[in-house]
């Protein structure tokens, strides 16, 4: 059973539409690396846990992965919302997401490839899944201290990407 806090982790306040931009944020929402992967891995791991700690703490870094698509989903919202036709068309990148989902959140990666399940794994075996699991998450890690998502986002935004929100 989930709590749900009827706001936002971090606070998302993006006033400039910017469909370019969101079409590459898309894909930390439902991309092959993205936050609905991390949560179906973690939640569906969970129940295979011989470990009544180790389920608990699957379930509860699945959950707080399902904080942080809220968050990318309200991103995305906020950077496509009140776009006009020609906003729309004068961004390729965007044009065939808006096409099929107009300025509706959908789980994709920036490719346009919708997600799948077939992006994360849950085997049974806590040795297995653990070590899927820090292979994820350790690339995220070296991602974070980097800040590798930083730099293509600020190419595509007039202002800064917020560090914080990453």
């Amino acid at each position: 059973m989930f709590h749900y806090e009827k706001k936002l982790q971090f606070p998302v306040k993006i006033a400039t539409p910017n469909p370019k931009l969101a079409s590459f944020i898309i894909s930390q929402y439902g991309g092959p690396d993205g936050e609905l992967g991390a949560s179906m891995r973690y939640l569906s791991q969970r129940y295979s846990m011989p470990y009544p700690e180790a389920k608990g703490l699957l379930t509860d870094i699945g959950t707080e992965e399902l904080g942080h698509m809220e968050m990318v989903a309200a991103v995305v919202h906020q950077l496509t919302r009140n776009l006009t036709d020609e906003e729309v068309q004068a961004n390729p990148a965007f044009a065939p997401y808006f096409v099929d989902h107009t300025t509706g959140v959908y789980p994709t990666a920036a490719s346009g490839f919708p997600w799948s399940a077939g992006s994360i794994q849950s085997t049974g075996d806590p040795i297995a899944d653990l070590t899927e699991d820090l292979a994820a998450d350790g690339a995220t890690i070296q991602e974070q201290r980097g800040r590798k998502p930083l730099k293509p986002l600020n190419r595509w935004w007039d202002k800064p990407f917020p560090a914080a929100m990453v």
